[in-house]
């Protein structure tokens, strides 16, 4: 009797220990997929980034430059929070090679390309993306541009490389837009030479002919750098803008440099215009908007 119960228990207590097994771990179950975006959590996220802008040295592009004032920003890792410095720049690549960005705001633009119609299509990196920023661009941003039927395909911290990629990966598809206004390029400064720049805002304006070809393509000179005028950055934007001037110069190709419209005579940049050197105040912007306004109304008769 005893060997019987002692065989019952034991076969029991084997049970007990497989059933635990078959148990998924404790803690907290696996996360499940991301929900694929839509057009209202797209705008949520747009409306959200309204933080001050992070303009901390170490950010891209100002690694192996001039420190702090000027340097760009990295753009926040989540709406309205500010992201710490990168630290030293990675080596180099060219500014030609498209790097996969395939993140959420990129897929935001992918669904506003396939689901809205616009007529006038921005592209660029933080100092487009912050016309949607609530305490920069924003006020000019809906009173100039939304009448024009404007969307906007920025992000903040993006380069050459990161653009190239997005324009060739779905953002350029789904619909036919009338006018494109394009600057990019400060981001790569250190990485890449303005010559190596322009090639690579080359590149991307090849693709807006080739996917959009009925689209006008308004290039915007790179916008002045640093507060003083001989801040190093100036010198190579000066070069960059030399470059790009000869990239735009095609059918249906526009160049416009604006940059001196955001400086006092002795050629300052002052804080009133863009607080960290870089990145247009909402005085910053309404200049901007005030400047390619007719423009881009020009543009928009013609397409």
């Amino acid at each position: 009797m005893r060997k019987t119960f002692g065989l019952m228990t034991t076969l029991a207590l084997v049970a007990v220990n497989a059933a635990a097994l078959a148990q998924p771990p404790a803690g907290p179950n696996p996360a499940a997929p991301a929900a694929p975006p839509t057009l209202e959590s797209c705008a949520t996220l747009v409306a959200g980034r309204g933080g001050p802008p992070p303009g901390a040295p170490g950010a891209p592009g100002a690694a192996r430059g001039p420190a702090a004032a000027g340097a760009p920003a990295r753009g926040p890792a989540a709406p309205g929070v500010a992201a710490p410095a990168r630290g030293p720049a990675p080596p180099a690549t060219p500014a030609t090679e498209p790097r996969a960005r395939d993140d959420g705001r990129h897929k935001c633009f992918l669904l506003i390309a396939q689901k809205t119609r616009f007529d006038v299509l921005f592209v660029g990196d933080s100092i487009t993306d912050w016309w949607q920023m609530t305490n920069r661009g924003k006020p000019e941003w809906d009173k100039t541009f939304v009448p024009l039927k404007a969307a906007n395909f920025g992000i903040a911290g993006d380069t050459t490389q990161g653009v190239l990629w997005r324009m060739q990966n779905g953002e350029l598809s789904g619909f036919k837009t009338k006018v494109i206004v394009f600057m990019l390029g400060t981001n790569n400064i250190n990485r890449n030479s303005p010559a190596e720049i322009a090639a690579g805002d080359a590149m991307i304006i090849r693709e807006f002919r080739k996917q959009q070809p009925q689209a006008r393509v308004l290039v915007l000179g790179v916008f002045p750098r640093g507060m003083a005028a001989d801040n190093p950055f100036r010198a190579q934007i000066r070069e960059l803008n030399y470059h790009l001037s000869h990239v735009a110069d095609q059918a249906n190709v526009t160049y416009m440099d604006i940059g001196d419209k955001f400086l006092t005579a002795d050629g300052t940049l002052t804080t009133e215009i863009m607080a960290d050197g870089l990145h247009p105040t909402l005085k910053g912007y309404g200049i901007w908007a005030d400047a390619i306004r007719d423009k881009v109304k020009e543009l928009l008769r013609k397409a």
